[in-house]
């Protein structure tokens, strides 16, 4: 940047700038490199279509992470919203917005996530109905009432509240039941792209980081 600048193809404002060092106000000053604007963004948001194999953190000495399999010049300052387990799927929210990802896991807000499962057997109704109440799965308290829709004999879409550890299994396992896939297609108001192959990932438009804070 500084040799773009000596060469006098950046402006400020519509003025050629020579000095590397010269102040702007990222928020206000209209830059541009060969005469094409620059934008600050302060925020970025990126939809994540995590496959099985990698955790969600920022780092991790023995697997592979989220933040991995984003170019090397987009990972500063990301960071998962939440988690998924190493072996489920589906839709994950990278950002560097703090507060908007504290208000979506907060467990006051009851922000939806929903999950397509693949179980071991069919769910009878007393089971669903468990299910949708609410169920103990060994914390000091039941988890919080899901919405259990059958897709299929072993198919079914859940949606819950909470960010449990190992939930959705602990909550299918309290039933006699057994998890054998598990991806999340919905945060929220937004939904996996499903032109994301497992491991792709895009930036949010700015319709879906609307519905992210409508959430």
């Amino acid at each position: 940047m500084k040799d773009y600048i000596r060469k006098g193809l950046v402006t400020v404002n519509g003025s050629v700038v020579r000095a590397p060092e010269q102040r702007i106000d990222e928020t206000c000053d209209r830059i541009a490199l060969n005469g094409e604007p620059l934008t600050f963004c302060r925020f970025v948001y990126y939809m994540l279509n995590k496959p099985q194999g990698v955790v969600s953190a920022t780092r991790d000495l023995l697997d592979r992470t989220v933040l991995e399999l984003l170019p090397e010049e987009k990972r500063a300052g990301l960071f998962p919203v939440g988690r998924l387990d190493k072996d489920t799927e589906g839709l994950l929210i990278l950002t560097n917005d703090g507060e908007l990802a504290h208000r979506l896991l907060s467990p006051k807000r009851h922000v939806e996530k929903v999950y397509a499962v693949r179980i071991q057997r069919e769910l009878s109704p007393e089971e669903i109905g468990r299910l949708s109440q609410g169920i103990d799965i060994g914390d000091d308290k039941p988890t919080a009432p899901a919405k259990v829709e059958v897709l299929g004999e072993c198919e079914i879409l859940l949606t819950i509240h909470e960010g449990r550890y190992h939930q959705v299994k602990r909550m299918l396992k309290a039933v006699g039941n057994e998890v054998l896939s598990l991806k999340r297609i919905c945060f929220g108001r937004l939904q996996l792209d499903d032109r994301l192959s497992p491991g792709q990932s895009r930036e949010l438009t700015k319709e879906e980081v609307a519905l992210l804070h409508e959430s």
